[in-house]
């Protein structure tokens, strides 16, 4: 089966739909699918629910999709330097399911496993745990999760061959490879596109059984979210 799409237009082609569960790839501005996210804000669906560890910067990311208020819900865990996710949801205009990192990570690996609940200890006794399941498990009490799944994750890797075998790079490791389980179609963009048995197996991060389309990145600017320098001067001090 052909996975290779010639643009992030045609890779998402019969896949968008109003109200549809997103995943969106990404730890920070890392690994996030670049070319991906500007075709889901043409394409104009609305009433999207995203998951995704964080919502983009400042004009950059996700933060697309809530600057022409496509975004109805998001599932994440960091608001962070985004002043327009902040804006909208303090203003009532979007709706957020908070999460524990850990958390999140985990329901979105546990909705790739097939597994639809599990406890944990992180949130008991906060606003997190409020109206959710509890159990006590030696002597302690555990708050109880349930999975995530979507109808389309997009992410970004750095490689991947014809078959869809994907190979990740440092921090775009965090979210990215379980993203590509948990849902219902999987779309990647790769920086570096490869011959089938180039990838040494030992080196995939994610089977090509999980990935259904594959399309070459178009922007891989790798913006640095905030940028910390100091001058000529105190480096030589």
């Amino acid at each position: 089966m052909n996975k290779l799409y010639d643009s992030p237009k045609a890779a998402l082609a019969g896949l968008l739909r109003d109200g549809m569960t997103i995943m969106s790839g990404g730890f920070g501005l890392v690994g996030n699918p670049e070319s991906l996210i500007p075709e889901i804000r043409a394409a104009g669906v609305t009433g999207l629910t995203v998951i995704s560890n964080n919502a983009g910067a400042d004009g950059f990311g996700l933060w697309q999709l809530l600057q022409t208020r496509q975004i109805a819900k998001m599932i994440s865990s960091y608001v962070g330097e985004n002043r327009l996710f902040e804006q909208q949801y303090l203003a009532g205009e979007l709706e957020l399911e908070f999460n524990p990192q850990g958390t999140l990570a985990e329901r979105i690996r546990a909705g790739g496993a097939g597994i639809p609940a599990f406890f944990t200890r992180t949130g008991v006794g906060t606003i997190v745990a409020d109206g959710k399941p509890h159990e006590e498990f030696d002597g302690e009490q555990y708050v109880r999760e349930t999975w995530l799944r979507a109808d389309l994750a997009i992410i970004k890797a750095w490689r991947a061959d014809t078959s869809g075998n994907l190979q990740f790079r440092k921090t775009a490791r965090n979210f990215n490879p379980v993203m590509a389980t948990a849902a219902q179609t999987t779309v990647v963009e790769v920086e570096e596109l490869v011959e089938a048995g180039t990838i040494d197996p030992d080196c995939v991060h994610t089977p090509g059984i999980y990935v259904h389309r594959i399309v070459k990145s178009t922007i891989n600017e790798k913006r640095i979210e905030k940028l910390t320098t100091r001058s000529r001067e105190e480096e030589a001090s």
